[in-house]
């Protein structure tokens, strides 16, 4: 395919900046109408193992008509607007799909991270005032659906609990059979969605649509991802370094997004070698291994995700010809900085003042502390906008004041190396 219809394509299936300011779901209904046949989501690796279930590949249009017939059937709960609804998913195509419907029915989404514990697991439901959640019924040897019946028992206002695939327990409503029935509602304006810091389930924290979209943003300026492409990742999408490096980066152009989760390499090696355009995001953990690993010339870039405190941002490794190098240091979830390399990034934090970043979304500073002391990094802007999550309403949010990264560079020899607790 030619430059030129590639270009054309890309125009054709992004959607625009009204549909992106308007939520993830209706991100995806503005691209299922101008590329519905364009590949949307799609799992790799051994998923009958995993969950019992089929991997299965969705097109934009196919993905909008099950998010449609999720959101009508959730609606049906007759749950207040605005009400909180818990993701407990590994991550994958059904992750999405369930974050989505949620979105487009009037509530706020809160992905929860699929390691918890029961305790956790309770504690993340108290904390957050969940009146419902959306699991799955197998997660390896894990019967999730089967821990949330249990957990429900201790939670009064927990009113409705759904899950997809086998294994399903009495009392929990099924995903599957929901999705069969015909009837599809629009989505409505996003309300925003709710993570947990750290992953703890007792620090819920609340991110408008608006701010959730200039996260992604903010992200995409660094090097925009293109509509022909497919963002491949290992990251599920239960924070926020997930949802802008993944889902929420897909979605703002019309790519297709394919998850690897749980990783197997197998199941990785196979999904690498598709013939397809190719962004590839991974944790900065596996980096060395991936760093044994050619990739194949279908990746266009490498998206290495780093964790702030973070040791090391400047990887030894050689870059991989005809790869871009991104590196994104996530401060929990509050900011994702994504830099065109390591060194890029290592130089933005040393002088964050002359970082050609996105400010009118993001600006970054170093707080002087005086006495020649090198003080934490500081950040504000409508793409770190968040706050606490109270027990009742949605909070509103800060834009303009600094905030405290808690975070502050790493020297040595005068070069900025990583980020440690300040």
């Amino acid at each position: 395919m030619s430059a030129f219809a590639v270009a054309e394509r890309t125009a054709d299936a992004a959607p625009d900046a009204s549909a992106r300011s308007g939520g993830l779901s209706a991100s995806l209904f503005a691209a299922a109408r101008t590329g519905p046949q364009r590949t949307a989501l799609r799992d790799s690796g051994d998923r009958v193992a995993w969950c019992g279930r089929p991997p299965i590949t969705w097109t934009y249009a196919a993905a909008a008509e099950i998010v449609g017939r999720l959101a009508r059937g959730i609606g049906a709960w007759r749950l207040p607007a605005g009400s909180r609804v818990g993701l407990w998913f590994s991550g994958g195509a059904e992750s999405a799909l369930a974050h989505l419907a949620v979105e487009a029915a009037g509530h706020l989404p809160c992905p929860m991270p699929a390691l918890w514990d029961a305790d956790q697991l309770s504690a993340g439901i108290a904390s957050a005032g969940l009146v419902a959640v959306l699991t799955e019924g197998r997660r390896g040897a894990r019967r999730p659906a089967e821990d949330l019946a249990r957990a429900a028992m201790g939670h009064f206002g927990l009113r409705y609990l759904a899950a997809f695939g086998p294994g399903i327990p009495d009392g929990v409503i099924s995903l599957d059979a929901m999705a069969l029935e015909r009837g599809i509602v629009e989505p409505v304006a996003s309300l925003g969605l709710v993570t947990f810091a750290a992953g703890d389930p007792a620090r819920p924290v609340y991110r408008s649509a608006a701010a959730l979209a200039a996260a992604i943003e903010a992200h995409l300026d660094t090097l925009p991802v293109t509509a022909d492409e497919r963002i491949l990742t290992l990251l599920p999408a239960h924070d926020l370094r997930g949802l802008v490096t993944g889902l929420g980066a897909a979605l703002a152009v019309g790519a297709s997004l394919e998850t690897v989760i749980p990783f197997d390499e197998a199941g990785f090696r196979a999904g690498l070698m598709r013939p397809v355009p190719t962004r590839l995001v991974v944790p900065s953990l596996i980096e060395a291994a991936l760093a044994a690993m050619p990739l194949p010339w279908t990746v266009r870039a490498l998206n290495v995700i780093h964790r702030a405190p973070a040791r090391a941002i400047v990887s030894a490794a050689p870059e991989s010809p005809g790869a871009r190098r991104l590196d994104s240091l996530v401060f929990d979830e509050d900011v994702v900085l994504t830099r065109p390399g390591g060194r890029d990034l290592a130089a933005t934090l040393a002088h964050p003042d002359r970082a050609p970043l996105p400010r009118a979304l993001l600006d970054l500073a170093i707080l002087d502390p005086g006495d020649g002391l090198e003080g934490p990094l500081v950040y504000r802007g409508l793409a770190c906008a968040t706050a606490a999550l109270p027990r009742g309403g949605i909070p509103e949010l800060e834009v303009e004041a600094w905030r405290d990264s808690g975070c502050r560079p790493i020297l040595s020899d005068g070069v900025v190396t990583g980020v440690e607790t300040a």
